[in-house]
């Protein structure tokens, strides 16, 4: 008897563990055939809307006009905002400083999604005119990150939705002065320490449960053509984190880009908008449209653009410039006229 209670017991078990396992299985291939959930992400460089660019949009007119179709080409649209937005501070004791009127805004709503706050030139009216820049974009709803009304705020990664993925967008300075840092009770910008960056990229997913996580960085020393070893080291920091991509700006050129563990590091887009240019290659910078889905970053293409000495970007029409896909691995040359 005992012996065929057992062979019953082993039986009956045998019947409910096949189910869970056909269950699991079904599961696994659902997800395997789950159509991706693509986005596409273009980031602009260093915009300074201040000076003639700022005048330009007195008057007026539009400086990104341009741009109008090429921004239509992507899902979602990030620049680095390379001052402050504000009427109010006392300028810093530095060699430029840049404050735009708030006139401005509704020209950068109309063509950008989010904007970095974290750079070397959006503290240089104090941490009362960084306040009112933030309010001053909550209030029109421009969405902003890299930057807060304290450290947690500064830290905090701004989360955008679209096409059913959860993108995380983090930004962080790392080029002096570092008075510009939001502290405890002070307004400022996101600083790259090491730790609490690997600890932003981590919490983005676990806390924010984002799909992809992409650091916007100010980094890197002004006119260099080439990636320094810090920069090189931050990138790999960040992808060991979890990052899925690094987009990168500064030094006010175009820098080198690389592939680490299969993920995609820019390091400088150079300049997108501005008129206090040093020299011819500061005059050029890219746009970078940037591929993803729900496993990471699938390519990115890049379109080369020239900055006019009132401060206004022009595409390239007829340029050759970088493009990576990862089903390859490669990155080469592909035309600007293909890049709709």
């Amino acid at each position: 008897m005992n012996q065929v209670v057992k062979h019953l017991i082993c039986t009956l078990s045998l019947s409910l563990l096949f189910p869970i396992a056909t269950f699991a299985q079904q599961a696994s291939k659902k997800h395997a055939d789950a159509p991706s959930k693509q986005v596409s992400i273009l980031f602009a460089g260093d915009m300074v809307l201040a000076d003639l660019p700022g005048k330009t949009i007195e008057q007026g007119h539009d400086p990104y006009a341009a741009f109008k179709d090429i921004f239509a080409s992507a899902d979602l649209r990030i620049g680095n905002l390379e001052c402050v937005i504000a009427t109010t501070g006392k300028a810093a004791e530095k060699n430029f400083t840049f404050r735009a009127h708030p006139r401005v805004i509704p020209v950068l709503k109309q063509h950008f999604d989010a904007v970095s706050l974290a750079n070397n030139h959006s503290g240089d009216f104090g941490p009362e005119a960084f306040s009112e820049m933030l309010s001053l974009l909550k209030t029109q709803e421009l969405a902003y990150f890299g930057g807060g009304n304290n450290v947690s705020e500064a830290h905090r990664p701004h989360i955008i939705e679209k096409n059913g993925l959860k993108i995380a967008l983090l930004g962080y300075d790392e080029f002096m002065p570092r008075s510009f840092e939001a502290n405890t009770n002070k307004a400022g910008v996101a600083w790259s320490e090491d730790e609490q960056v690997v600890r932003d990229i981590i919490n983005a997913r676990k806390i924010y449960h984002a799909d992809i996580v992409i650091p916007f960085m100010h980094w890197g020393w002004e006119n260099e053509m080439t990636a320094n070893k810090r920069q090189r080291q931050l990138a790999r920091i960040m992808i060991d984190a979890g990052a899925d991509a690094v987009i990168g700006g500064h030094p006010h050129v175009i820098q080198d880009t690389e592939t680490y563990k299969g993920k995609p590091i820019i390091y400088s887009i150079g300049n997108f908008m501005m008129d206090a240019l040093d020299n011819e290659a500061q005059t050029l910078g890219w746009v970078v449209r940037l591929h993803v889905n729900q496993h990471g970053a699938l390519a990115w293409d890049t379109r080369l653009i020239k900055i006019d000495p009132q401060g206004t970007p022009t595409p390239v029409a007829d340029a050759n410039s970088p493009c990576w896909d990862k089903k390859t691995g490669q990155t080469k040359l592909c035309s600007n006229a293909q890049l709709k």
